[in-house]
């Protein structure tokens, strides 16, 4: 029998960014999810000053009981971790594992600028007011997210949409601990090392998760999807 998957992308993504490993976990005859989080995606036209870290915990939540899933292994890319750790202070009855793919983890109370540089937030606040009428952090190159591959980029390219600044402005608000006693593996991707998420590794390791290298860059799902796939089915 297969396993429940719910895919949740990270920043300025979609559930399209799944679509490569989604593809391969149903053709072995998994269920899968891959929700998009408010603002994002098909989703950008939803993106205003009041969609923040707390919506998108709410976007997994619901999918998580609107969709009736129980024994859920629930998998966050990158900033769809703290979406991911939310949902799993709300509704640890019905996940079963998480997975982290290179994911980006602050202490609970803390935003998701808390784990970056300061200088990159800096740049990701001027960004906002400049380009992004001060409520969403503008695209990136897919470049950042490790897609050179020039067809990949281009697809990506044409997908990515601004970041609501809210989600990385507002703290992680848990009643419980970091993963709420489910089991959590982080996926730590090393080809090459997207150093931007490099601080929020000292919680991980403080959290006592287990840790494993994945050989491909932070965009895995799109750059590496059959051993991404493989990784996350590994128990």
């Amino acid at each position: 029998m297969g396993e429940v998957f719910v895919l949740v992308h990270g920043a300025q993504h979609g559930g399209w960014c799944w679509r490569r490993v989604a593809d391969r976990l149903r053709a072995q005859g998994h269920t899968v999810h891959t929700p998009t989080l408010t603002g994002l995606g098909e989703r950008a036209h939803l993106l205003s000053a009041e969609v923040g870290l707390s919506t998108m915990v709410r976007d997994v939540v619901g999918v998580l009981e609107a969709e009736e899933l129980r024994d859920v292994v629930l998998v966050g890319h990158s900033f769809g971790a703290l979406p991911v750790l939310g949902a799993a202070d709300l509704a640890a009855d019905r996940i079963r594992r998480i997975v982290l793919l290179d994911g980006l983890v602050v202490e609970p109370g803390h935003p998701a600028f808390d784990a970056l540089a300061p200088d990159t937030v800096v740049q990701r606040e001027a960004d906002a007011r400049r380009r992004g009428h001060g409520i969403a952090i503008p695209v990136a190159s897919p470049k950042a997210f490790g897609v050179t591959d020039p067809e990949d980029a281009a697809w990506v390219a044409r997908r990515l949409t601004p970041q609501p600044l809210r989600s990385y402005r507002e703290p992680l608000a848990l009643e419980g601990p970091l993963g709420n006693g489910l089991p959590v593996v982080y996926l730590h991707c090393t080809a090459p090392e997207y150093t931007a998420i490099a601080a929020g590794h000292t919680v991980v390791k403080d959290a006592g998760w287990e840790w494993r290298d994945l050989a491909a860059s932070h965009d895995a799902m799109i750059t590496a999807p059959d051993a991404t796939t493989e990784a996350l089915l590994r128990p």
